[in-house]
């Protein structure tokens, strides 16, 4: 199996790449975004097809961050059910974003078509997999609170997720219409690829090593260069280390590992994932899968492969593959690579104003591509034309979060622990 510590798979079948270099001279712009990812390359885009000047500074590679090791589904909304999102934001500010978000997949999906970028872009819907005959009841009350929000959303029975799967191991689904899946990378590089169609600068390996207000200005001093511009958006979420000033997003870090296949024959795909919906199940410790435009079977989970605990949570893909789908327990893998969540207390993103003209954007809890994508492209709006109501949501002057380390120990432990459970679980 290859161990891939960039962007896995994603890397590997990447075709279009956004050609860039380093940063090496001073610029001025009327946007400097630092972060090459899903909102950084949105907002670059939104920004150069309004007009504006904009320089994009990406401390590794385009898509390096989460963006590019995304599991690829692209969801309506948060994880949190509507009713859950107004209680932690209040009526008018969660309905705010609620509103915003449900036309997520919409967003993206005409991103995709009209600036005609290449990235295995499927829209035949996800699935919400129940895990347990007990976690129908979950499922039952997000069909509900989603249906009563505008959404149009089907709950499965048993029979129709084994049908829908392939597999007996779900005892049902609710399934998403407006969703789908797609290559992550690809379309983070096809969103910096129309940028610059449209005028954007975007540079590489060029980490902001200093951000400060001078006067009526950011300036962004990176290695070999220095940016100044009239406005600053912050677009870095669970990858900010390389920027001090202004302060780093708070957020607790949440490790996700995936697993690919080689391209499975045509045989088994009639019968695995047939409709080709992406999946994630409602499992406290939550596993996804899906496959790629190759037919490769890609298995995604809680926990960090390259870490200590790596080899517990290769065991644990290596059973999950069997318990799903028998007749592919011997099947091996062939890629394996691990990403960075931004999670937050209350799993609800943030937008922090660090100063005059300058917003930070963080914390989509797992669900980054059409937030992502919906956030970059009204933070654009916002800081060039001053129009903060364009926003999803409110913004606040500062945001913190207590104990971040002992909840990342947390998270991982805890992944680490029910998978050395359904190790030793008999089959």
């Amino acid at each position: 199996m290859i161990s891939e510590g960039e962007t896995g798979l994603w890397g590997r079948s990447l075709v279009e790449r956004a050609q860039t270099a380093p940063l090496e001279g001073d610029l001025t712009a009327d946007l400097v975004i630092v972060g090459g990812g899903f909102t950084g390359c949105a907002a670059a885009l939104e920004a150069a097809r309004m007009g504006a000047s904009v320089v994009v500074l990406e401390a590794r590679t385009i898509g390096h961050g989460g963006s590019g090791r995304n599991v690829g589904l692209v969801n309506a909304g948060l994880w949190l059910p509507p009713e859950t999102i107004r209680e932690h934001m209040g009526d008018a500010a969660g309905q705010r974003l609620i509103d915003a978000l449900s036309t997520g997949p919409d967003r993206v999906f005409e991103l995709i078509e009209r600036e005609a970028i290449s990235c295995e872009a499927t829209r035949n819907g996800t699935l919400h997999l129940a895990h347990a005959p007990s976690a129908m009841s979950e499922l039952r009350d997000r069909h509900r609170q989603g249906n009563a929000s505008g959404a149009a959303l089907t709950l499965l029975d048993a029979q129709e997720a084994r049908r829908r799967t392939g597999s007996n191991a779900f005892h049902g689904a609710l399934w998403n219409p407006r969703a789908g899946t797609i290559q992550p990378l690809a379309y983070c590089h096809g969103l910096a690829r129309a940028a610059m169609r449209a005028g954007a600068r975007i540079f590489t390996a060029t980490p902001a090593n200093r951000i400060e207000r001078q006067g009526e200005e950011w300036c962004v001093r990176t290695p070999a260069g220095t940016v100044r511009a009239g406005a600053l958006l912050m677009a870095t979420n669970a990858y900010g280390e390389a920027a001090a000033k202004p302060p780093r997003p708070q957020h607790t870090t949440v490790n996700f590992t995936q697993f690919a296949t080689a391209p499975l024959p045509q045989g088994v795909l009639d019968h695995v994932l047939p409709g080709k919906e992406g999946c994630w199940d409602t499992a406290t410790i939550m596993s996804a899968i899906r496959l790629d435009a190759a037919g490769r079977l890609i298995i995604g989970c809680i926990g960090n492969g390259q870490g200590p605990g790596g080899w517990i949570h290769g065991q644990w893909a290596r059973r999950k593959l069997g318990a799903i789908y028998p007749a592919l327990a011997d099947t091996a893998f062939e890629h394996e690579w691990t990403g960075r969540i931004a999670m937050t207390r209350d799993h609800v993103p943030k937008i922090v104003s660090p100063g005059r003209s300058a917003l930070s954007i963080f914390g989509y809890s797992g669900r980054g591509i059409a937030p992502g994508t919906i956030f970059g492209t009204t933070a654009a709006r916002a800081l060039l034309q001053g129009d903060m109501e364009a926003l999803p949501m409110p913004v606040s002057d500062s945001y913190r979060e207590g104990l971040t380390t002992s909840r990342e120990l947390f998270f991982e432990a805890g992944a680490a622990a029910i998978h050395i459970i359904d190790a030793r679980a008999p089959r």
